[in-house]
């Protein structure tokens, strides 16, 4: 079959006609044309720009380029107000300084707690000991022979009385026999008189003693010990389960100490790293965009009013694009499913741009989508061949036109001439005889005035047009 090239102006066989409302069937050229809209857009080499920051959600913008700026390698695109978040870098680096210190004492005292466990508890083990062996002792010896000890002595301090009071008896009597009592006797006699005083004070003492110690100091003494052996004991079973579940809780608390350290050591890293995007340049030479251009669609929307001085860029969402100036430039067109349907790779069309009609760009089809998008629109893409000189950029539109069906000789009708019918398309045929007669026919490819007839007609039959 031969190919027409697109746009190319096939004459047409005129149709002719016995009356207005009739048209004579014979063969001619038919082909449908689908015009549409297409942009202009790099293909995958431009760069979104997008805050994808892990932490840091306020980005205020200090500097943006003018949309459509053409800039060149390392020039700023985007600058953003770094002051919150040099200060926020700032207190948790001071935090984590703070927490490594305090990681590092409990960590030591960790290790001293476990090092020192066996020995506290041995240390208590013994007191248990010894507080146990001291009570035994006092209550099975010590007791009874303070008790003894304490009667002896009292017994003691009566006979020492007893004594000094009959040596003084006995002087009393020896010197009352001389007529003359000598100097020296009387001092011998007031000496013994000053020793029963004393031992009759010491008699007192240590009756008070003996008293106190049978009454107060040994039941107070054992019940001491008593306590003592007792609260050992419970030490000693408390240090058992306390000391093991110390070490244990001492080391839960490094562990999250350290979870915590890291964990600041990660807001650290997250927060150096978002501080990075807050300055933006070209990385080659190219223009800059705002919007981001993606999916075949270059959007700005309600972005245009945030991308200006103190304004908020988005995070995690592409707000402008830098194109390099090495870009390929590809046309990207939206079409209907009709229009879609016609479409296949491969298929040349040519695209002309606002201005410059005169100037008709070949292009070929390279990809058509395989479904609708959510709007119900099939993307297209083209690639087109740019003249020298012709330098378009993206964003701006082009008019695609395209020949999508075409056959050399065809039996064509108006499409005022069909009806259908319960069984089918059918027109009315002119009889030799003047009347008219519905006949069945075949619909092929339809176009915007006229449709293909396969089957159903013959060359030189007249049919009828309606008048609808």
């Amino acid at each position: 079959m031969p190919r027409v090239a697109p746009f190319q102006i096939i004459p047409a066989l005129i149709v002719a006609a016995s009356h207005a409302g009739e048209v004579t069937i014979e063969p001619r050229p038919f082909f449908i044309e689908k015009s549409f809209a297409a942009t202009v857009l790099p293909g995958g080499e431009c760069t979104l720009l997008r805050l994808n920051s892990q932490v840091w959600k306020d980005f205020t913008l200090l500097e943006i380029r003018p949309h459509g700026s053409v800039v060149a390698k390392g020039d700023l695109l985007v600058r953003f107000d770094p002051e919150d978040i040099d200060q926020k870098i700032e207190d948790v680096r001071s935090q984590l300084a703070s927490s490594t210190l305090t990681l590092e004492q409990a960590e030591r005292d960790s290790k001293l707690l476990e090092e020192t466990a066996g020995h506290k508890l041995e240390g208590i083990r013994r007191a248990a000991e010894t507080a146990k062996e001291e009570n035994a002792y006092f209550t099975q010896v010590r007791r009874k022979a303070t008790e003894d000890a304490a009667t002896q002595a009292l017994k003691r301090s009566q006979q020492m009385l007893a004594n000094q009071r009959e040596e003084l008896k006995q002087l009393s009597k020896m010197y009352e026999a001389d007529d003359i009592t000598e100097n020296t006797e009387e001092i011998i006699l007031v000496r013994q008189q000053d020793a029963v005083a004393a031992a009759e004070f010491a008699l007192r003492m240590e009756v008070l003693d003996h008293k106190r110690t049978l009454e107060v100091s040994l039941p107070r003494e054992a019940k001491t010990l008593a306590d003592s052996e007792r609260d050992t004991a419970i030490a000693i079973q408390k240090a058992e389960t306390d000391i093991p579940r110390a070490i244990e809780l001492s080391k839960l608390s490094v562990q999250s100490l350290k979870t915590s350290h890291r964990r600041a050591c990660q807001d650290l890293a997250e927060l150096e790293a978002d501080r990075l995007l807050f300055e933006i340049k070209a990385p080659a030479a190219g223009r800059f965009y705002h919007g981001p251009i993606e999916n075949g669609r270059w959007t700005v929307g309600e972005l245009a009013k945030s991308l200006v001085p103190h304004g908020r860029a988005p995070v995690h969402s592409a707000f402008a694009t830098f194109v390099p100036g090495t870009a390929k430039l590809n046309l990207v067109a939206f079409i209907d499913e009709a229009t879609a349907r016609t479409c296949k790779p491969e298929m040349a069309a040519t695209a002309t741009l606002a201005g410059r009609e005169d100037l008709e760009v070949p292009a070929k089809i390279s990809d058509i989508a395989t479904a609708p998008g959510p709007d119900g629109a099939w993307r297209i893409d083209l690639t087109p061949a740019w003249p020298d000189g012709l330098g378009p950029v993206a964003g701006v539109t082009a008019q695609v036109r395209l020949i999508s069906y075409q056959q050399a000789a065809a039996i064509v009708v108006p499409n005022k001439a069909l009806t259908f019918t319960a069984a089918g398309w059918t027109v009315d045929v002119k009889l030799a005889d003047g009347k008219t007669e519905a006949r069945a026919v075949k619909r092929g490819r339809v176009s915007r005035e006229e449709t293909e007839i396969l089957s159903g007609l013959e060359i030189g039959q007249v049919v009828m047009i309606s008048e609808k």
